[in-house]
Parts: C-alpha cells; sequence; structure tokens
C-alpha cells in the first residue's frame, strides 16, 4: 500500500518537551564547536567600542561572533547568505542561541559592527583561539612551517587605471610586519640621470591597497593581497597569519613572523621550513644568530649566465676580499644597505683572457655586490649540495601537506579564494576568522577524540568530573589545565 503526506495542514506550533538542543544531533559539527568555544570575555573586550549610557541595546558581542564563525565554517562568507541560512536552519539557530520565534539581526548591523571593532580586536580572538590550541597540547611550537598565498581582491578589471609609479600608493603592510613600497616624498637616490620613461603601474580605483601579483610564471597578473602564515607541525595548528599587499615580498616578513609565533605560542622555534622565496641571505644569517634550524632550499643558480657567476669568485669574510677565477683581489670600495661592493682593477681586467665572459664590451672593471649574510647563504648552498638527512628531508616534506594544505583547504572549503570586502584591513578580518574556525575543527576533533577515549576507560561515576573539563581546560580564554581521573 502506497503511502500519502497530507502537505496541505502543517501547523507552527507544536508542542514538544525539551528545547532546540534535543533536535541538533549528538555527532553535529556545530556541537562540538560549541564545546570548544567559551565567549563569555567578548563583551569586556569590545566594550570601549560602544557608548555606556546612550542609545539602544546593541546586539550581543557573542552572537556576533557566533554568527561570523557558523558563516566561515560553512563556507557561507557573504552576510546576506549567511543570515537567510541561518533563518531556517536549526543547528545554526541553536549554535548563534536565536529560538525560532526570535528576529535575527539584520544584515547592515553584522558589517557596522566589524566595521567598528576594527582589525585588532580580531587578532586578539585569533590569539585566544591559539592560546586555547597550546593548552590543550594541540601545538608543539617548536617546528614551524612558514608559507605565503594570494588572496584575490574584491575588484573589477575595469577598475584598473595606468598611473606613474611615483604616484601610486605605497603598499602598505600589516603594522608588524614592515611595509614595503617608496614614499612618494623620498628624494632619489644619487646617480646617473634617467634616460628612460617612468613606469606605469596598474592600480585599481575602488581598493588602492589590492596591488598586481602572480604566483605562477604562466599565470597573468591579478589584482591581490597576501596572506602569510605559519602552521605548527604537530597538528596542523595556524599559530601565526598577517596580510599585507600583494607585491610584498614574503621572504622580507620572516624574521617578524617567527617572533609572532613566538609570542602567540610562548615557545622558542627550533625548526622552520619554507620555500626558495625565503631564501634571502639575510634570513639565514638571522636565523644562524637566533640558533635556528632554516630548512629552506637556495634558490637554484642561472646554469647559463651572460657573465661569469658569482660562485666563481672566492670570497675571504675575514679580510674582506674577494678573488676572481685568476687569483686577481677585487677591493671594498662601498657599503650600500644591501651589503659592500668589491670592484677589480681596470688593469687586472685589460689583458685577462676572460675578459669577454666576465665583462660587458662597454665595462672596463667587475663590480660585484657581496648581500649581507652572504656567508650563510654559502653554508646553507654547501649543506643542501651535500644532501638533506633524512629527518630534514621528510619535515621539509611534511611543509607541503601542512602550509599549503592549510591555504587549499582555506580556499576551497572556507571561502578564502577571493576577498569579500575591501581594504587590506577588512581583508585581514577575514583571514582572521578563516584562522579560527580552522583551528576551532582541530579543537573539536580533539574533544570528540577525548570524549571517546574516557568514557570507554571511566566508571559512569566519573562522568560528571568529564563534562567538567571539558568546559573549563579547553575553554578559550582559560588559563589553568584542569586535571582529570
Amino acid at each position: 500500500m502506497v503511502g500519502r503526506k497530507d502537505r496541505s495542514r502543517q501547523s507552527l506550533f507544536t508542542f514538544v518537551p525539551g528545547d532546540l538542543t534535543d533536535f541538533i544531533p549528538q555527532d553535529h559539527l556545530l556541537r562540538r564547536v560549541d564545546q570548544a568555544l567559551k565567549l563569555s570575555w567578548v563583551a569586556n573586550e569590545v566594550r570601549d567600542a560602544y557608548c555606556a549610557d546612550n542609545g539602544a541595546p546593541s546586539v550581543d558581542p557573542e552572537v556576533v561572533i557566533r554568527l561570523l564563525i557558523v558563516g566561515f565554517l560553512f563556507n557561507i562568507i557573504h552576510i546576506r547568505e549567511l543570515l537567510r541560512e541561518v533563518q531556517v536552519n536549526i543547528a545554526m539557530r541553536w549554535f548563534v542561541g536565536y529560538g525560532l520565534d526570535e528576529t535575527l539581526p539584520d544584515h547592515s548591523s553584522l558589517s557596522k559592527i566589524a566595521d567598528r571593532w576594527g582589525e585588532e580586536r580580531f587578532k586578539r580572538i585569533y590569539q585566544r583561539v591559539v592560546k586555547a590550541c597550546v593548552d590543550a597540547g594541540l601545538v608543539d611550537g617548536s617546528k614551524v612551517h612558514i608559507d605565503a598565498t594570494l588572496i584575490r581582491a574584491n575588484v573589477s578589471w575595469e577598475s584598473l587605471k595606468a598611473v606613474p609609479a611615483e604616484e601610486a600608493k605605497p603598499a602598505t603592510g600589516d603594522s608588524t610586519c614592515g611595509t614595503n613600497g617608496s614614499n612618494p616624498g623620498t628624494p632619489r637616490r644619487p646617480g646617473r640621470p634617467r634616460t628612460r620613461p617612468p613606469k606605469v603601474k596598474r592600480q585599481s580605483t575602488t581598493d588602492p591597497e589590492a596591488t598586481l601579483a602572480t604566483s605562477s610564471h604562466n599565470r597573468k597578473l591579478e589584482p591581490c593581497f597576501k596572506q602569510h602564515t605559519a602552521v605548527d607541525d604537530k597538528h596542523g595548528v595556524i599559530t601565526d597569519v598577517a596580510v599585507t599587499t600583494g607585491e610584498a615580498n614574503e621572504g622580507e616578513q620572516l624574521l617578524a613572523q617567527l617572533d609572532r609565533v613566538e609570542a602567540n605560542t610562548g615557545v622558542k622555534v627550533e625548526r622552520v621550513t619554507a620555500d626558495a622565496g625565503y631564501a634571502h641571505s639575510v634570513n639565514y644569517r638571522q636565523l644562524e644568530q637566533r640558533g635556528v634550524d632554516a630548512i629552506i632550499p637556495p634558490q637554484s643558480e642561472n646554469r647559463h649566465p651572460g657573465n661569469l657567476p658569482i660562485r666563481r669568485f672566492k670570497y675571504d669574510g675575514r679580510h674582506h676580499y674577494v678573488r676572481c677565477p685568476r687569483g686577481r683581489r677585487l677591493h671594498f670600495t662601498r657599503e650600500t644597505d644591501r651589503g659592500r661592493v668589491y670592484s677589480s682593477r681596470a688593469c687586472d681586467c685589460r689583458n685577462c683572457h676572460l675578459r669577454p665572459r666576465c665583462l660587458p664590451a662597454c665595462s672596463t672593471k667587475r663590480v660585484l655586490l657581496i648581500s649581507n649574510g652572504y656567508e650563510a647563504l654559502l653554508r646553507a648552498r654547501r649543506r643542501k649540495a651535500k644532501g638533506w638527512d633524512a629527518e630534514t628531508r621528510e619535515l621539509y616534506n611534511r611543509h607541503r601537506w601542512r602550509a599549503e594544505g592549510k591555504h587549499g583547504e582555506a580556499k576551497e572549503r572556507h571561502g578564502l579564494r577571493r576577498a569579500i570586502r575591501r581594504g587590506r584591513a577588512k581583508v585581514a578580518i577575514q583571514v582572521y576568522l578563516t584562522a579560527i574556525v580552522m583551528n576551532l575543527k582541530l579543537l573539536a576533533g580533539l574533544l570528540v577524540a577525548l570524549w571517546n577515549w574516557i568514557t570507554e576507560r571511566t566508571f559512569c561515576r566519573e562522568e560528571a568530573s568529564v563534562s567538567g573539563w571539558f568546559g573549563r581546560d579547553c575553554a578559550i580564554g582559560s588559563g589553568t589545565r584542569q586535571e582529570t581521573a
């Protein structure tokens, strides 16, 4: 007999004992995240952003955070779409704290609240999540994977206009990362007058902070921001994120990023992995001075250089001179912000049989720039040429699926492939929220694993203490760890 369902009469209210919690499956992701999420401190954190004695009551700050988290958790990054989904999703309503008969906040309120709070407050929220992961034992801190990725800016191609490079807005980076680019008022360096026309840059009129960049030689330039990420090796917790413009050099951000990782985790970094984009001689030298093992492959040299490569010249760092392939000395001439300049004598190069391969036709002597930290770079090259040991190779292989895998997960599952708003600070808020939900997933997975492990090995009378441990030990902002039987 075929059954039929009467769809003409559907009651709006039905008396059911209990509350919305009974309708949420025990293994639902939001249940797990809710166990790890304690946000009672948020109201005091953002209190200075509101008027104390005037105006209507605002949306509960904890509700704002929960709405944004649930959106990025399920790849619903646009606020209008998010509120439409929460309107009909019982699990999301329960997670946010709204009943079926309550009206959700307006989408414009959430956008204005996020702007009012600003980047720095979201950064502190993210740091509390990292602290919770550290307290839960998910972070080792001594081994870190560093990488950067591009985020497509929320601008159209029609907004790109050609402007002179001197008039283009300087590439502004995060306050903790430094800046890139030159100020328009900076005087020109001394030297020969310019004979070529000034370079022209394409800049977006709707978001001047988004600069043109590319991640590959076979891909065209796009207006982008750049995310710099540090991932812990133990469980893949994101221990630091920062956002700069797309043309910022990731190698220049490495040292400042390690400082922030150590501040967030409270553990000194001992080994760091990164790709060849971070293989700067200054980085090798600074990491040696810090006692950090740099697992960074040096950049490959040009196999067909126009002139004799610099590796054919022997550098004596103790006495500060350079010998050419024929044994002639190149003497120190001046020091720049990039390194020390050495020059040969014209009489030594005049009758040299290597002159056609060493000098252009218009030059009379060879000039070399020995960059800062060049000796550390040579040691890194020799180490790579001899071959890394098995442990080092294994750690560098983990870099791909730890650091690069996190970038892929953020773009495919949490909407970070393209910025949803304009301006570096607003893109940074999106990056912080993405890192928060990715760390919360790891923390929620740990809670479930601990629950399954403990309930299999404890008596019924101990279950109450276990539930209390979940509420205190891994709560965001908790200061101490509680021991269980």
